[in-house]
Formats: C-alpha cells, structure tokens, sequence
C-alpha cells in the first residue's frame, strides 16, 4: 500500500510534495485530451496573455508549506486548444521570474501533453514581467484574453497583486476574455477593493473548498490547512460559485471562462476557443 505520508521537499525547511496515495488518485497517466483540430482564427486580436505562478512555496494555517505551481494539465491542454486555433501565447509573471509547475501532476504518458510543454518551455523558463507587459501601451490591442491557469501556486502572490489587477481590470474595461480554472480563480480576488469587486453577480466555476477543507488532507496531497479557501473568498466578494464537487465542469458568464478542476481543462479549451472565435 502506497503511503498518505506528504514527502518532504529536501529544497525547503518544513516544506512538503503530495503522498504517493493522493498522486495516485489525482494524477492519471494521460489526460482526456482528444485533438485540437480547430479552424484558424481569420481576424482579430491573436495574443493570449498566460499569466503563471512564479511561487513555490504555500504557507499553511499550521506553519508548514505545500510545495506547489502551476498545474501542467491545468496550463496545457487550454492552451493547446487555443495554439491550434492560431492564437499566440505569451507568457508572464509578477517578477519575470520563472513559472513554476507542479511536475508531479504531469502526465507520464501522455504524449501530447509532453510535447506541449516542450513547445512551452522556453517561454516558462524566460517569462516576461507582468508590469512591463502593462506598459507596453501600444500592444494591448493584440489581446485577446487572459489566461491564469489553477494550481494551488495561483493562490500565493496573485490574489493580492496590483499587476494581475490591472490586467484583469483591462480585461473587463476592454470587453476581453478572462479565463481560468481551478484555484485559478484565486485570481479574480486582485479586483476587489475591500468586499467590493467589479464581479459581484458574475459565476464561476472553482476547486471545492470541501476537498481541500478534509480529503486533501487526509490523503496527503495538502500538509496541512490552507490559511484560506478561495470558493469561500469569491462569495464574500459577491460572486456564486455555481458547483460543489469535482466533476470536470465548466462556465460562462459573459466573457468569464471557468473550470473546476484538471478534470475540466480540455473542455475549458475547447470553450475558449468556441467564446472568442464564436464558432461551436
């Protein structure tokens, strides 16, 4: 029987991986990914503005850290979808700074996942700063969304950066797309002021707070609480969260493109590409 024990990080004091049992039952050799065999974009903005997580480490209620990123299926399989429609990505984060990815949750057989990465990773190894992204005034109009992929590493620094606000801010001010999935949404907490955000009344799909309240833990995939939960925070900002379980669901609500969990990040793609090209 394979241990529930988190692995310590031999990098990090008091930092710990998932056990080998969470792993296990989170992280299947392939993904669902089926193609992406989409008609190329004909006009319009072509740039996706991916912004990762230049974070390692998650501080938990109890003092100990999750070792953690971004998650890779999480990343690739939207972008894959968007790449084969003609979109480009670029790629940042808050300090230029490399993403980091939670590669345990790669899938070891899943060929096109991996060579997806491969394509991506000059771009996550030599990111751009977000805020000179921002000054880049003259560009914005190559844009067409913003992309924060989940992982619990979107819940460290993102939630509470002025960059990713204003990013977001343009996205909305501008009427562009918004998409994210997981703990991603954690995001969306940059755009409030106190309680008040732009998206009160907006709904979105995100991890259960539930599982990483209780069966995270007890499984060994979180050492410990989270100091917070991101479901509970978005409602005290006046968004709905429309589920309660990890099935692989995706929304819209107008241009805000959400996902539950890995389990929903080929469909979340293949709803991107259908939201900004218009096309089903």
């Amino acid at each position: 029987m394979t241990s529930r024990t988190p692995v310590p990080d031999r990098a990090e004091h008091n930092a710990f991986f998932p056990s080998e049992y969470s792993l296990g039952q989170y992280v299947p050799p392939r993904t669902d990914f089926d193609g992406a065999d989409h008609e190329k974009v004909a006009s319009g903005p072509r740039k996706i503005l991916m912004i990762g997580t230049d974070e390692r480490y998650l501080p938990l209620a109890d003092g100990r850290f999750f070792s953690t990123g971004n998650h890779p299926v999480e990343m690739l399989l939207p972008l894959m979808h968007l790449v084969s429609a003609g979109y480009e990505i670029e790629v940042a984060t808050i300090s230029g700074n490399m993403v980091k990815l939670e590669l345990w949750a790669m899938p070891a057989e899943d060929e096109a996942v991996q060579r997806a990465y491969t394509d991506l990773l000059p771009q996550l190894q030599n990111p751009r700063k977000l805020a000179d992204v921002l000054r880049d005034t003259g560009s914005h109009d190559d844009y067409a969304a913003v992309f924060v992929p989940g992982g619990h590493g979107a819940a460290i620094g993102i939630p509470h950066s002025s960059d990713v606000r204003a990013a977001l801010q343009w996205a909305l001010d501008e009427d562009k797309f918004i998409i994210t999935l997981c703990h991603g949404p954690a995001a969306l907490m940059s755009l409030a002021d106190g309680d008040t955000s732009p998206l009160a009344g907006y709904s979105v799909c995100v991890f259960p707070d539930a599982l990483d309240q209780g069966p995270n833990i007890e499984i060994g995939y979180l050492p410990g609480r989270m100091r917070w939960f991101v479901a509970e925070e978005l409602q005290k900002q006046g968004l709905t969260v429309v589920n309660t379980e990890m099935t692989g669901q995706v929304h819209r609500d107008r241009k805000l493109l959400t996902g539950d969990s890995p389990l929903a990040s080929n469909a979340l793609g293949r709803l991107a590409v259908e939201a900004l090209t218009g096309r089903s």
